[in-house]
């Protein structure tokens, strides 16, 4: 069979053929359509199965009989029944039939029309002839090039389940052999496979990116160059692993058996949940559920010092972000779907910090990262706003109010302003109010953000509550308390001008009040501190701008003392001289 060499790059194509057929209606069964720019043409006579097609760099398997215009054969795979395996954009075929190929689906059968420049050449001394090729695509196997320069050649031997791919936390469990090109197996995981996480790496770097792009039970088949595997000066054997040459280029024989997805839950990698078995439903728990868990609790070691729902102990059942359980752990169970079971491990910052503390089965020492193997057995997610009609929106923000208030009040201004924010939500102006709930509902908006704001100031979030005391101004724009504490938060943030402002605002409303008048007496003692170290900070500049003009006459005098001091040191020689007998 005759390969031709005059084979066009695929990047000289106006675009690539699959553009089209994807872009236009699905072509029918007798239909010809030219494929792109480049005057080949393409006449469906099969359709084939599923959807997917091959790429460039693919291996595939077809079955091709070759004909001019006359009918006369010149090439044919069915004459031995034998299919011809290569791989597609490396010129191992006619040229232009690769471009073809990449437009059919697996069972297909489709007759190719290519033009002389692709066609002609080689096949016949008739250069400019048209030649057409019935092409039946058998198979293909997908072969992706890892490191986009074919230092990592990944053939997909057998997909794997789903779309999920593990990610640089998860945990893996996998299965390979590892050999040179002379076939001498250099390492290989035991029968049950190796389990590790895939940041930490293993065996040799790349392998963490190929890792990454496998699906759950993938097979695959790897060709890896030495500057990806143990470089020019190879490996000694080591750790079950034989003596690798230098230069080596390695086969290996890889499946992805599993893996278990492991969550950043709080982003700062402080809690992370290992998901062991997956969950049912669309949606998992959220903020306000109520939820009922078992766990078995332990430390790193091993030591379990908590139960719930293990054995004869009943599981427990609480609302998330009510504090009522470690924040690691409320942050985690928010995160869980009903059924999932999960491995939670919590630094101690969301733990139990750097105090001593004594559960039911043991004492969790200071700064200890806690382990917790927990099954969410069910939840009833909190209703959301859409949920709910106007009343029950006014009834639910004024519940979450209160609870806000009583967290004030216990200090606990964090969790205060969540509540204040979350009540704010179900009260929006998103239309849903009549006019009398509308002004209940604007009140409650207006109360929730001052009190957000008087959270903020206490949490020394300055920005925050200037930002809610400008929503209330909005929308009253004479409000006493959010002037007031818009002007407590600007002082804060050293904008004496603009609390100024706000006092003198507040002072027209109620020209008597005690509190603003404390705070004015406070602004000029802020303002007066200020000036003075205004003045402070100009007289130092000058000071030093002085002493820069004065630096000429100093260095003369300092030059003119040194001089006479010379002159000094010559007279006691001299006197030294004189002196010698």
């Amino acid at each position: 069979m005759v390969v031709l060499s005059d084979i066009r790059d695929e990047d000289e194509l106006d675009e690539e053929p699959g553009e089209v057929i994807e872009s236009a209606p699905p072509q029918k069964v007798g239909e010809e359509r030219q494929l792109g720019n480049s005057g080949l043409k393409k006449k469906l006579l099969r359709l084939g199965n599923g959807w997917e097609t091959p790429n460039f760099h693919d291996q595939v398997t077809v079955h091709y009989v070759g004909t001019f215009l006359d009918g006369t054969k010149f090439d044919s795979t069915r004459d031995t029944d034998q299919p011809r395996t290569f791989t597609l954009g490396q010129g191992q075929v006619y040229a232009g039939l690769d471009h073809g190929i990449i437009t059919m689906k697996k069972g297909e059968v489709a007759l190719f029309t290519l033009p002389a420049e692709f066609g002609g050449g080689g096949i016949s001394d008739k250069s400019n002839w048209v030649v057409l090729f019935e092409v039946e695509l058998v198979s293909w196997i997908t072969v992706m090039d890892i490191c986009k320069d074919g230092g990592v050649l990944k053939k997909i031997m057998e997909k794997g389940s789903g779309n999920e791919r593990p990610a640089d936390l998860d945990e893996v469990l996998v299965k390979y052999q590892v050999t040179l090109d002379d076939g001498t197996v250099v390492a290989e995981t035991p029968e049950g496979g190796i389990e590790f996480h895939v940041k930490d790496g293993h065996l040799f770097p790349i392998l963490q990116k190929v890792i990454m792009s496998m699906t759950r039970g993938e097979k695959a088949e790897l060709i890896v160059q030495p500057q990806y595997a143990f470089e020019e000066k190879g490996k000694e054997a080591n750790n079950g692993l034989h003596s690798i040459p230098p230069k080596s280029v390695l086969h290996v024989n890889i499946e992805l058996v599993s893996f278990k997805p492991v969550i950043n839950v709080t982003g700062d990698s402080k809690v992370l949940k290992k998901i062991l078995k997956e969950g049912e439903g669309a949606f998992p728990a959220n903020e306000g559920a109520n939820v009922t868990v078992s766990f078995t609790a332990m430390l790193e070691d091993g030591t379990v010092f908590e139960k719930r729902g293990i054995g004869e102990t009943q599981p427990l059942e609480f609302i998330t972000d009510e504090e009522e359980v470690i924040t690691g752990l409320d942050r985690a169970l928010a995160t869980m779907k009903k059924g999932e079971k999960a491995i939670v491990t919590i630094h101690p910052d969301y733990a139990f910090g750097n105090v001593e503390v004594r559960r039911d089965l043991s004492t969790v020492p200071p700064g200890s990262n806690v382990v917790y193997d927990i099954e969410m057995i069910d939840f009833i997610q909190e209703k959301a706003s859409w949920e709910l009609n106007s009343t029950e929106k006014i009834e639910v923000a004024g519940r979450k109010k209160e609870e806000g208030n009583v967290l004030f009040k216990a200090s606990n201004y964090q969790r205060a302003r969540k509540k204040y924010d979350k009540a704010t939500d179900f009260v929006s102006e998103d239309g849903s109010f009549g006019d009398d709930e509308q002004k209940l509902a604007k009140a409650l908006r207006v109360s929730c953000w001052l009190n957000s704001a008087a959270c903020s100031l206490k949490l020394n979030d300055f920005p925050g509550a200037i930002k809610l005391c400008s929503q209330v101004l909005d929308v009253e724009f004479y409000n006493m308390k959010a002037l007031y504490r818009r002007a407590q938060a600007y002082m804060g943030t050293g904008d004496f001008l603009l609390a100024d402002v706000d006092i003198k605002r507040a002072l027209e409303v109620d020209p008597q009040n005690r509190e603003v008048q404390v705070i004015k007496r406070k602004l000029k003692q802020l303002q007066a501190e200020s000036d003075k170290k205004d003045a402070k900070l100009y007289e130092n500049m000058f000071a030093h701008k002085m002493e820069e003009s004065s630096m000429p006459v100093k260095r003369l005098k300092v030059e003119k003392d040194e001089k006479n001091e010379e002159i000094g040191r010559m007279q006691i020689d001299k006197g030294a001289d004189s002196a010698v007998v």
